[in-house]
């Protein structure tokens, strides 16, 4: 019986899930490819195009030469020396930098465009990160329980005078969207500000940031050519550890927030008496009331 069961649960959910997951990444990988293949064919035609006018304007210097120096670049580029500007391009690795980097290791972010090059770093890095990731999963549930533990106080919500119901559910969703602005509007202005960035670009790094998919592409601090403020890049490690709070307290206010506005719905319908059960229309039994907490 057990094993019957077992394969139940198996074949009633597991198989399904694993469908729709990789139906999923095929889509994704078929959208990206029409997307995004076209434009990184014509990037690549226009390097080598650029490759071949350099060495027709530079004759003293050889396909070899020109290769071995663009694998200098590289390499400098991997261990994150900006191959732009001069030897006085801000560093990687002052305070504000490396408060920076290690928010993005505790986060599990990892942009790709920095990582430790001695090996004493590489060292650090790795038993810094076994100690700061679950530190860091442990901070955010805490807030996320905490939240939770604290919602549990509203469970007589539905008691309480339409009146009071409907200012405290425009609260939730004014505390709600303020925290949205705050954390995924404004910083993006800000960003596209000082970076040289449309808004649309800004926005998508924040959210490729504190959805700790940190693609790289775009990154905060790294132009050689401006001049930032020296906390300019430990703010923006700030801003990712709030937002990333911000998404743990979203996760068990969304739900509620939804609830609430769906129970004001059906109560202004009369689909839901005060008492919480429903009318019986037709012969249809009354509805059962819902509980807030999960």
């Amino acid at each position: 019986m057990p094993r019957t069961g077992l394969c139940s649960c198996w074949g009633g959910w597991v198989l399904p899930l694993l469908l729709v997951y990789v139906c999923y990444l095929l889509l994704g990988a078929t959208i990206f490819q029409l997307l995004e293949k076209q434009a990184e064919a014509q990037s690549r035609d226009q390097f080598q195009f650029e490759k071949l006018r350099f060495l027709e304007n530079y004759t003293c210097l050889d396909q070899q030469a020109l290769e071995q120096f663009l694998q200098v670049i590289m390499e400098a580029w991997v261990k994150g020396v900006n191959p732009k500007g001069n030897s006085t391009n801000p560093s990687n690795w002052d305070f504000g930098s490396s408060f920076f980097f290690a928010g993005t290791v505790v986060t599990t972010i990892g942009y790709g465009n920095l990582a430790p090059s001695t090996e004493a770093g590489q060292v650090f890095c790795v038993f810094y990160a076994l100690v700061g990731i679950p530190l860091n999963v442990v901070f955010l549930n805490h807030l996320g329980t905490g939240l939770r533990a604290h919602l549990t106080t509203l469970e007589r919500w539905e008691d309480q005078p339409r009146r009071s119901q409907l200012l405290r559910t425009l609260g939730l969703a004014l505390f709600l969207s303020l925290g949205t602005v705050v954390v995924l509007i404004f910083p993006p202005m800000v960003f596209s500000h000082v970076e040289g960035w449309s808004f649309s670009e800004g926005f998508y790094f924040a959210f490729i940031t504190l959805s700790t998919i940190g693609f790289g592409d775009y990154v905060v601090g790294t132009d050689p050519s401006k001049h930032y403020i020296s906390v300019y890049r430990s703010l923006a490690a700030i801003w990712i550890l709030l937002g990333l709070a911000w998404l743990a307290l979203i996760l068990p206010l969304g739900p509620l927030l939804l609830h609430r506005c769906s129970h004001l719905w059906l109560l202004s319908r009369g689909l839901i008496l005060k008492d919480g059960g429903a009318p019986e229309t037709d012969g249809l039994p009354r509805l059962q009331k819902i509980p807030i907490s999960a």
